[in-house]
């Protein structure tokens, strides 16, 4: 357990620069706090087109939960709750971050609050103190205001019976969950539905077709353009503009169609159990990077003047995140010392040999990627390659699946790196990795990377790691983000295209294999 920082500066509690972002009702701020009108009782998005209230009608909040536990109700006109989450979550890994990472997971209706505050290491006093004091409500308001944001999806996208959305959203009971609906949206749960009817998958499945909301600009084709080069058939697939994978969820499977565009990503999920809609629509947003705050992050990486055209090329540029991270592991160690291609087949390998097939398959997705007490036992009948390398992903899997290593978003990320560290194969690059892609850490520059090297000399920056290092010292801590775009500049260097040709991307097939230094 590492020492507990300091409160973090908030936006929220800066009340000029929250009231200037309501008048001029701007979105980059919906979800960064919580506006809350004294006057109608309500609470709303900064951008909520009603007219603005006065000064002294108004309270800033740092979650609806906050607003929800001062006795205030959603505005039915701005949704608050359906917006981009707060890219703290993200850019802080405090406790409070942390602790918000896992509930928008659902970690509190699976585990309750003793299993949320063991994954953090920390006591449920301590937490409850730490969580109320920087969000303005505890872990069980803060996952209640979560399960009613559920709760309407399921209302409003599927034709479950309301008493079956109860369960599903993770209430303990009808009472409750109507009692919840009518206090936080002000209407009964029959009348938020009203006609609206959305037929059921065959088979017993659920499908939901929702919109993922960004902040913009959004440049989800470089996302998109990233993982269609790492695609493991019969897992994932990614054509015209669209990518689709398979995912094991905490009560079942799914299926994800995904498609971005300008402001959102479409999203087609079929669920085998509703109770991991929070859960699969989390693991979604923080695939794309939905809830980053492109503004910022660019503003700060045209201060580098060499950076300065990349940016202004591909505005909102995204850090590609991951859906399980047990299975981002395994696949950035087979990625080491290798091209992109060849790790790729090395994992389609692996997947046909030991992944668990879905129950009803489609023409593209098959199976799920293999859990880690499969390739413990089985990965020496698959994996080639160099002995020391399969020798440590079995190892690895077998950590994985005994517990003793746990790679999920609640880690404080010095303390998985360290952990990982001590793994036998796994090296600075490859923890890097794994804090950029699982945790969402914005501050990760992987010097050791060759393709990324390459990438700083196309554009005149240093080539040298320590070089480089000091030269970018100043975009903290968005280095992540200027990382990604040095991957582009290295694939442009070679003229390798996204499918639709409208944009350089070197991740289709990188000029230089990914490397552990």
């Amino acid at each position: 357990m590492t020492q507990q920082t300091a409160p973090h500066p908030a936006l929220w509690q800066d009340f000029e620069r929250c009231y200037r972002a309501v008048a001029s009702r701007e979105t980059r701020f919906d979800g960064q706090f919580i506006t809350g009108v004294r006057t109608t009782g309500i609470y709303c998005r900064p951008s909520c087109p009603a007219q603005t209230p006065l000064p002294g009608n108004v309270e800033f909040f740092p979650t609806s939960a906050a607003a929800q536990s001062a006795g205030l109700r959603a505005c039915r006109r701005c949704l608050p709750d359906a917006v981009p989450g707060s890219p703290d979550w993200n850019l802080r890994a405090d406790l409070a971050a942390r602790a918000m990472r896992l509930i928008t997971d659902g970690v509190v209706e699976r585990e309750g609050v003793p299993g949320l505050a063991a994954r953090l290491g920390y006591s449920e006093r301590q937490l409850g103190r730490t969580l109320t004091a920087e969000l303005g409500a505890g872990p069980l308001a803060l996952a209640r205001a979560h399960r009613a944001h559920t709760a309407r999806l399921l209302i409003e996208r599927t034709s479950l019976s309301l008493a079956d959305v109860a369960f599903a959203a993770g209430f303990a009971s009808v009472r409750q969950f109507n009692a919840t609906i009518r206090e936080v949206f002000a209407t009964t749960p029959s009348r938020l539905r009203g006609t609206r009817r959305v037929p059921d998958a065959p088979n017993g499945a659920v499908t939901l077709r929702l919109r993922l909301p960004a902040r913009t600009p959004f440049d989800g084709a470089g996302v998109l353009g990233f993982l269609a080069a790492r695609a493991v058939a019969g897992v994932e697939a990614a054509h015209d503009g669209e990518y689709t994978r398979t995912l094991r969820l905490p009560h079942g499977t799914a299926t994800a169609r995904l498609r971005p565009a300008l402001e959102h990503v479409e999203c087609t999920l079929r669920l085998t159990d509703t109770r991991d809609i929070a859960s699969a629509v989390n693991r979604l947003r923080r695939l794309f990077d939905l809830d980053a705050d492109p503004t910022a992050i660019d503003v700060t990486l045209r201060g580098e003047p060499l950076l300065a055209a990349s940016v202004d090329a591909m505005p909102g540029i995204r850090l590609p995140g991951s859906v399980d991270g047990a299975e981002t592991l395994v696949r950035a160690m087979l990625g080491q010392q290798v091209s992109v291609a060849a790790a790729r087949t090395a994992a389609e390998r692996l997947c046909a040999a030991l992944g668990e097939p879905l129950d009803h398959p489609d023409d593209t997705l098959t199976r799920l990627f293999p859990t880690p007490d499969v390739i413990a036992e089985r990965g020496h009948e698959v994996l080639a390659g160099p002995v020391r390398r399969v020798e440590s992903i079995i190892a690895v899997s077998a950590a994985l699946a005994s517990g003793a290593l746990d790679v999920h978003l609640g880690r404080d990320p010095h303390e998985l790196r360290d952990e990982l560290l001590a793994q036998p194969g796994i090296g600075p690059w490859t923890a890097a990795y794994l804090l950029l892609r699982v945790l969402g850490s914005p501050d990760v520059l992987l010097t050791g990377d060759l393709a990324l090297r390459t990438g700083a000399d196309a554009l005149g920056l240093p080539a040298d790691p320590a070089a480089l290092t000091d030269r970018m010292a100043a975009l903290r801590p968005w280095r992540s983000y200027a990382g990604m775009h040095l991957w582009r500049a290295a694939g442009a260097t070679k003229g390798f295209l996204l499918a639709s040709g409208a944009s350089k991307n070197p991740f289709v097939t990188p000029p230089t294999p990914e490397r552990t230094t």
